[in-house]
């Protein structure tokens, strides 16, 4: 049904990075800008899904290749679940992760309840067909940023059971246990079910 390559729909290198980590060793994973893929593709849907669908369904049809595509928020429990789909671009469109962080950190300031959990949704397309898969990491917000690995609001995320942020922890601690991870696992595991070796 598929071939060991994969297009991952992303612009983010360092998604592409941690994905790369992940699942290289079953599947080497083509980028965008392997494909010739250039363009940010739209992300205008209300949901986590919708938008991984929109970036997945934008490949095959310009492009033709099946793929996947992922959308990561992280969703605030005092704050509504936001920024939820916003978070990339919670304090603008420049998508500063640091504007980004300062931004909820002040929203938290008189929060007593400051649990919150990443969520990702994995969109892949393969033989025509669309399917999704759900990755969820709950923890919670510290006060202020610590550690330097990572990328977007790990420097003040604590997962559940651990006193380290995912900054501090390092790639190899989080890529086992994120939303990312428990995402990629999901797909890993329906593409191990459904390739032709």
């Amino acid at each position: 049904m598929m071939d060991k390559k994969l297009v991952f729909a992303t612009n983010n290198k360092h998604k592409l990075e941690e994905i790369r980590a992940i699942l290289s060793q079953s599947y080497p994973i083509v980028s965008l800008d392997e494909i010739g893929c250039s363009e940010d593709i739209p992300e205008t849907a209300e949901t986590l899904e919708g938008n991984a669908l929109l970036k997945a369904q934008y490949i095959k049809t310009h492009y033709g290749y099946d793929c996947f595509a992922d959308d990561t928020g992280l969703e605030v429990k005092a704050l509504n679940n936001a920024p939820g789909v916003y978070s990339a671009r919670y304090a603008g469109e420049s998508k500063d992760s640091k504007a980004n962080m300062r931004k909820i950190l002040r929203e938290l300031e008189k929060q007593s309840d400051r649990s919150a959990r990443f969520r990702t949704a994995i969109a892949l397309i393969l033989g025509g067909k669309e399917y999704l898969f759900e990755g969820i990491v709950e923890g919670k917000l510290i006060e202020e940023a610590r550690g330097n690995a990572g990328f977007g609001y790990d420097p003040v995320f604590v997962p559940e059971g651990y006193t380290e942020t995912f900054a501090e922890m390092g790639a190899d601690i989080k890529n086992t246990i994120s939303h990312r991870a428990k995402a990629v696992e999901k797909l890993k595991a329906f593409l191990d079910e459904n390739r032709l070796d």
